[in-house]
């Protein structure tokens, strides 16, 4: 008999057959050893996706959109940008990279306590309170034009008191209840609280004494009656947020000029935006002129010049 014929009679497979059932069994053994391996391993990656939903939802809630219509959320290439921005106005790598972080965990803070919001992009906010104070303004008397809720103020104060200054504030809005720019619909603000005083006044309370001793004058920066208020002082620091037309923006550069201490510090904000195209229309046109301002660089979307 040739070992086909073996292998394929009723006799063989008889015998073979307990053999065969042995292999059967310890196959199935570990086709079911490996399926609840799988299945243990799926289960832990179900775990670990879920954990990963709940902790990204705790992040979501603290840094996104909702309440404010603009994402903190920070990713690697603005940043960077921003830092080497914030280097080259300053001229200090280290530094310009310790207070972009110092910056971005102040306006989470601020907005997570205050009311209502800081106006503008993560980078660009980070922006203006990093270089600031690097930019060694001749004194300690600041303007922000256009103030919203008061908390960019707030977050300068902090800014410049950790760099050893002693910040003096002085703002000037309209408080119209919303925030009013020529040309756009007023509509009511994503976080839900009115523009108003009170508000400025509970968000400034947050940078503690300098915050609370701020001055506000209501009012356009254009009305001669507000002019003449805040025009007691030279301004180390003026931050130009106020009409974006290039009408506005125009206006308030003059005016800067006749009130900016030698050696200050001029903020345009919005500069470059292209919803905004009067910031730099206005300052182009400005810098061709008879002027005192210098413009030394920009960082995100915004400005910065220097008095001469």
């Amino acid at each position: 008999m040739n070992s086909s014929s073996l292998l394929t009679s009723s006799a063989s497979r008889r015998l073979l057959r307990p053999i065969a059932d042995l292999i059967d069994q310890r196959i199935e053994r570990r086709i079911r050893s490996a399926a609840a391996r799988d299945a243990a391993e799926r289960e832990k990656l179900r775990d670990a996706v879920e954990s990963m939903k709940r902790r990204q939802l705790t992040v979501d809630l603290l840094l996104d959109e909702r309440g404010r219509g603009l994402s903190r959320i920070v990713s690697p290439g603005p940043l960077n940008r921003l830092q080497s921005e914030v280097a080259e106005l300053a001229g200090n790598k280290e530094a310009a990279v310790r207070n972009v972080a110092t910056a971005f965990r102040l306006l989470v803070a601020l907005e997570s306590l205050g009311v209502g919001r800081i106006a503008g992009g993560t980078m660009n906010i980070c922006g203006k309170l990093g270089t600031i104070p690097l930019l060694d303004p001749p004194n300690d008397e600041i303007l922000e034009i256009g103030t919203l809720y008061g908390m960019f103020s707030a977050g300068l104060i902090r800014m410049m008191e950790r760099d050893g200054r002693s910040p003096s504030v002085t703002i000037v809005d309209p408080f119209a209840g919303v925030q009013v720019q020529p040309g756009n619909p007023e509509r009511p603000d994503p976080s839900g609280a009115p523009v108003d005083e009170r508000a400025v006044r509970t968000n400034l309370a947050l940078a503690g004494p300098a915050g609370a001793a701020a001055r506000i004058q209501r009012g356009y920066s254009e009305d001669p009656g507000t002019r003449a208020a805040v025009s007691d002082r030279r301004y180390g620091v003026i931050v130009v947020d106020g009409d974006h037309s290039a009408e506005g923006v125009a206006k308030d550069l003059a005016w800067a000029e006749e009130i900016a201490a030698p050696g200050a510090i001029i903020v345009l904000d919005d500069f470059g935006d292209p919803k905004w195209p009067g910031i730099k229309e206005a300052l182009d046109k400005h810098l061709t002129g008879d002027t005192r301002f210098t413009y030394l660089g920009k960082a995100s979307l915004s400005a910065f010049l220097r008095a001469s």
